[in-house]
């Protein structure tokens, strides 16, 4: 059960997230009508700095808290049809950002009726590999992206690196298998089991497929090599090689092969 202080506290938060949310459908509602007013695009824009500036308070300044990264993956949207977020319309914005108001109030007044304030940080994560077709595949993965990120933030640079492209090869692999070896045979794949290909291949293959698009391109050399470096003593070897900017390259490579393996995350 919650004491009175930490109910005083429940209430204040609930209360200004129905503000946000309240201001938030308010201004959906304006720019649907003229979404080229300077005056509307402003306010949306501080509109979304409070956002961020309360969900920053209830994820207690951590990135990699649940809430924080469904209000990160609200501005990560692609259509339908896989174009970037300058495709995204002002309403869509704010309509992913009114669910992740939405969903935190919803926790919070969960708590409110009695459930432990330890609730609050052991919330499920959104599931952002729904997209895998092996079931067995996606809790597997899942964890692995919150491992990536916190190495990540750890500065373990060789370990976020070697994580996200062991991400990134099995979604890959999932999504050749699933669309199966005769059809990528006609697509100009090597006609060998998918299992035997590296991971150069199965990268190029999915590309020439459709499966993704070009966004491994930006993989740098070392994280294209990186399962010569899976091994604990290539490992350390590799810990000296890594920079912070191949392990956020390969983490941003990850995001875009996800986003096209679904595009209407």
């Amino acid at each position: 059960m919650m004491d009175e202080s930490q109910r005083s506290q429940v209430d204040t938060y609930l209360t200004h997230l129905n503000g946000l949310m309240r201001r938030g459908r308010e201004l959906e509602e304006t720019l649907a009508s003229d979404s080229s007013d300077p005056a509307l695009l402003t306010a949306a824009r501080h509109w979304h700095e409070d956002c961020g500036v309360t969900i920053n308070q209830l994820s207690g300044g951590s990135k990699a808290h649940w809430l924080a990264r469904s209000f990160s993956d609200a501005f990560l949207m692609r259509s339908a049809n896989g174009q970037a977020l300058e495709g995204a319309t002002h309403s869509e914005i704010i309509q992913r950002l009114l669910s992740v108001l939405q969903q935190a109030g919803s926790t919070l007044s969960q708590m409110e009726e009695g459930a432990a304030i330890s609730a609050w940080s052991e919330a499920p994560a959104p599931r952002r590999f729904e997209f895998v077709h092996n079931p067995e595949l996606r809790p597997v993965v899942e964890r692995a992206f919150t491992d990536s990120r916190r190495a990540l933030e750890q500065a373990d640079y060789s370990l976020a690196l070697l994580t996200s492209c062991g991400i990134l090869e099995a979604i890959v692999t999932d999504a050749l298998e699933h669309k199966g070896l005769t059809a990528l045979i006609e697509s100009g794949a090597p006609a060998e089991k998918i299992s035997n290909w590296s991971f150069e291949t199965r990268l190029t293959v999915a590309e020439q497929a459709g499966l993704i698009r070009g966004g491994c391109a930006r993989l740098p050399a070392v994280a294209r090599t990186y399962r010569e470096h899976s091994e604990s003593a290539a490992g350390r070897e590799m810990d000296a090689t890594v920079t912070e900017s191949d392990a956020r390259k390969a983490g941003q490579v990850l995001h875009v092969v996800m986003r096209d393996l679904d595009p209407g995350r």
